[in-house]
């Protein structure tokens, strides 16, 4: 899809001579057939060599995804911890108080989570936190300092969708006949909630962690440039403006590789969530 848009890495560069630009083309091998181009590209990805960067001088594809990928993952890290201890409690909350005023506002405080444009999120955060109240310093990465802020706004719109899914599943369950038996047993609603109803209400959650945790550990463009965060996503998105094509298709297929672990590790955890669902 990329090479199907005119120009290259190169063309945009409007100081470079015509004459250095097909140098350049001639050594990265770019005036080759596509099909020829595409066959030595596997055969480097098959050796773990995605290649050099076209418009970051002398980095590599797999120095960029090593150096900015533990940034996105320390923030996304956080992010996610957030995301489920404020989704969780949040769910069975509303679903407890069905019809009431705590899950009217559970339910429309998730709404706005889910609706709300990140980008927006995230202005509002610099303009009330960074601007008005001073509490942090935003435009600049400097470690866990300045990774709680991008997290949290990063982790709302999980958050609320969690909140959704725990609340849907926590109706579910509580209708169900051994919840009933759980009661008339003499257990105590504490127990009922946490240790039976809880226990099959997060199921979904699990499911949906899989691509959630891929996505979030791997950057997202609208907050590390509003945060100034250089993380992997960062690089993606700039890599597509400048049509850096080895850096695009590295951290794809880095964001593929992702996906499947964490969905694979999903598969797992869900066959000991529910003793129904059996890995053969």
């Amino acid at each position: 899809m990329m090479r199907a848009i005119p120009g290259g890495p190169f063309t945009d560069a409007k100081t470079i001579p015509d004459f250095v630009i097909e140098k350049m083309n001639e050594r990265y091998g770019l005036n080759d057939p596509l099909y020829v181009q595409y066959g030595r590209y596997l055969l480097n990805v098959m050796k773990l060599d995605l290649g050099p960067s076209y418009r970051y001088e002398g980095m590599t594809v797999n120095e960029i995804i090593s150096g900015s990928f533990p940034v996105s993952f320390a923030v996304g890290g956080i992010a996610l911890i957030l995301s489920l201890m404020m989704g969780i409690p949040a769910g069975v909350i509303s679903a407890l108080k069905r019809g009431k005023w705590p899950d009217h506002l559970a339910m429309i405080l998730a709404t706005l989570g889910v609706t709300v444009p990140g980008f927006v999120i995230a202005a509002l955060m610099v303009y009330v936190f960074a601007w008005q109240l001073g509490w942090v310093t935003v435009g600049f990465w400097d470690g866990l300092n300045t990774a709680f802020l991008p997290a949290v706004t990063l982790a709302l719109y999980p958050a609320a969708f969690i909140s959704r899914l725990v609340r849907s599943g926590m109706l579910e369950v509580l209708n169900q006949d051994y919840i009933r038996t759980a009661y008339a047993k003499g257990l105590s609603e504490r127990t009922v909630i946490y240790i039976h109803a809880l226990k099959n209400a997060v199921i979904p959650v699990i499911t949906y962690l899989g691509p959630l945790t891929a996505g979030i550990v791997t950057g997202s463009f609208v907050i590390e440039q509003v945060y100034g965060v250089p993380g992997l996503g960062t690089f993606f998105v700039t890599s597509i403006n400048n049509r850096d094509y080895t850096t695009i298709m590295g951290v794809t297929i880095f964001y593929s590789a992702i996906l499947v672990a964490f969905n694979i590790i999903t598969d797992i955890c869900l066959s000991f969530a529910d003793p129904r669902i059996k890995l053969r």
